[in-house]
């Protein structure tokens, strides 16, 4: 008796670049979330940005988004459907805090381009499997010359 199946499901080019994008966000989350950690242990910012240093705002922030971003990056390398949404809680708590809260948390525009440039990517990734999807189902037929 096998139990395994000798057949493995054929997956597209883009269903194999969306997994690639997606560990490639996940790095990138984890990574923030480890700056994170960083600065409010004292590890980086010379000890400056400790937690018991920072001011209330930084505190709630910084906090929140150092449990927030490594949760993001394992739902998002296991390719969970709940990844993109931490993701995406996350980046718009960094948005809210570099953008509209300027005053209070500075600016960094690499972060606000950064969060931008891979909601594009997530939603054209969308798009494209839902095409897909329809294509194979019959419902799109491409007409070739």
């Amino acid at each position: 008796m096998e139990l395994d199946s000798t057949q493995t499901p054929k997956r597209s080019l883009t269903e194999i670049t969306y997994v690639i994008f997606l560990r490639m966000v996940a790095i990138a989350c984890l990574w923030f979330g480890l700056q994170y950690w960083g600065m409010l242990v004292g590890l980086t910012h010379s000890g400056y940005a400790r937690f018991d240093l920072l001011s209330l705002p930084w505190r709630t922030a910084s906090s929140t988004l150092a449990v927030v971003f490594p949760v993001a990056a394992l739902g998002l390398w296991l390719g969970g459907s709940w990844g993109p949404v931490i993701w995406l809680i996350a980046a718009t708590g960094q948005a809210l805090m570099f953008g509209v809260w300027s005053n209070i948390f500075g600016t960094n525009a690499i972060v606000l381009i950064l969060h931008a440039s891979v909601a594009l990517v997530f939603i054209a990734f969308r798009l494209a499997l839902w095409f897909e999807k329809r294509q194979a189902r019959g419902e799109i037929t491409v007409d070739s010359p």
